[in-house]
């Protein structure tokens, strides 16, 4: 059914949100498992929380207008997350994966932060003051996660990119040796 009513499309946008969450709560131990660093273990861990009290608050929301909670296919979520499983899948090197788990987080994140700040418009617009309240305290969870995702990747980053360095080194060391003993 398309939305009529902002009312019907802050629904639809609350139902796609909430669908979301729940994906990202399927989708974070497997990154959670694949990566490396310490510290991007726990800050993945902690989003994991996070996200299902996030959950917990849309559905707090749709019980606040007497709905019950329901979701709705969130598409877009879906396909950064399967682009983000296809990229980290086919990575060996572990800083080089690390950093592919940063860069699909965070394709993660501001797809939230806009569907958040979208949802919290909405609310706003059609005088949801308590649903407002906690959609914007999930956007600023959102960009927090963002924010510390950005800080790991000052390092992780430049960690992959000396393992990418190394390896490409190792590999022009092995083509002259091998050149030698063909001459």
């Amino acid at each position: 059914m398309r939305p009529n009513s902002l009312r019907e499309l802050y629904v639809e946008q609350l139902q796609d949100l909430y669908d979301a969450e729940h994906q990202i709560i399927k989708a974070l131990p497997k990154m959670i498992q694949a990566a490396q660093s310490d510290g991007l273990r726990a800050a993945l861990n902690e989003h994991l929380n996070v996200t299902k009290e996030q959950a917990n608050r849309i559905e707090q929301i749709f019980r606040g207008m007497g709905e019950k909670p329901k979701a709705e296919k969130c598409k877009g979520v879906q396909g950064v997350i399967k682009e983000g499983d296809d990229l980290i899948g086919e990575i060996k090197n572990e800083d080089v994966r690390d950093a592919a788990i940063i860069a699909s987080a965070q394709r993660v994140e501001h797809y939230e932060i806009a569907g958040y700040g979208t949802a919290r418009t909405y609310a706003d617009l059609l005088d949801e003051s308590e649903a407002s309240d906690l959609l914007q305290q999930t956007l600023d969870e959102e960009k927090e996660a963002d924010e510390k995702l950005t800080s790991l990747a000052g390092e992780i980053n430049a960690e992959a990119e000396e393992a990418g360095t190394g390896e490409a080194e190792q590999e022009t060391r092995t083509r002259r040796s091998r050149s030698r003993r063909a001459a």
